[in-house]
């Protein structure tokens, strides 16, 4: 059934749009000869829908971090599939992380909180997911005269014809994310 392709914590009901989503993942998983098998494991734990700036929106598939590495076996195929599905909305795969913050107890004194429970730790991952399956190659940080910081991102020439009409997505999701402002792009090429 489609209530074992979403799990949600605690008691919470999954809402429309997250029912449409784990529905179209067990129809793939049915239907679809290359993916059943590796979608028969998995599920999502939530779904968010941002809207882009040209009036189009994307959706954000949460998915258990321990279950991220097998959905990035996957996450291309399923990508594709899905936006066929949802009339070509841009869909994102991103890991559900949790931040610790710098307050909290542990469980024995002088214990440290680990590297990857950090805000910039989980930030970093987050712009990674977003980006997926394309290497991020760069970053610089842009500060403004007044005070604002723009990360820019550039990422890897060789997948410009799968990305470029999404760089615009990238950085709209990111910036609902963890509002930080990125700019997505490619390096310039040298002739």
């Amino acid at each position: 059934t489609m209530n074992r392709k979403i799990v949600k914590k605690g008691d919470l009901m999954p809402t429309q749009l997250e029912e449409r989503v784990a529905s179209a993942i067990l129809d793939l998983e049915e239907t679809s000869k290359d993916l059943s098998a590796e979608l028969k494991s998995l599920y999502i734990s939530s779904v968010k829908e941002v809207q882009l700036e040209d009036k189009r929106s994307a959706l954000l598939v949460f998915v258990p971090y321990s279950l991220h590495k097998k959905f990035k076996e996957i996450q291309s195929r399923l990508t594709r599939e899905l936006e066929k599905k949802f009339n070509d909305k841009h869909v994102l795969f991103i890991a559900q992380r949790t931040v610790l913050s710098k307050s909290y107890t542990r469980k024995s004194k002088g214990q440290l909180r680990p590297r990857s429970r950090t805000l910039t730790a989980v930030h970093e991952a987050i712009l990674e997911d977003i980006v997926y399956p394309t290497q991020i190659v760069g970053k610089r940080t842009i500060c403004k005269i007044d005070g604002k910081k723009i990360l820019k991102v550039f990422l890897d020439p060789k997948d410009v014809k799968d990305v470029d009409d999404k760089l615009k997505t990238f950085g709209t999701v990111y910036k609902a994310l963890t509002n930080k402002q990125v700019e997505f792009l490619f390096p310039p090429t040298e002739n």
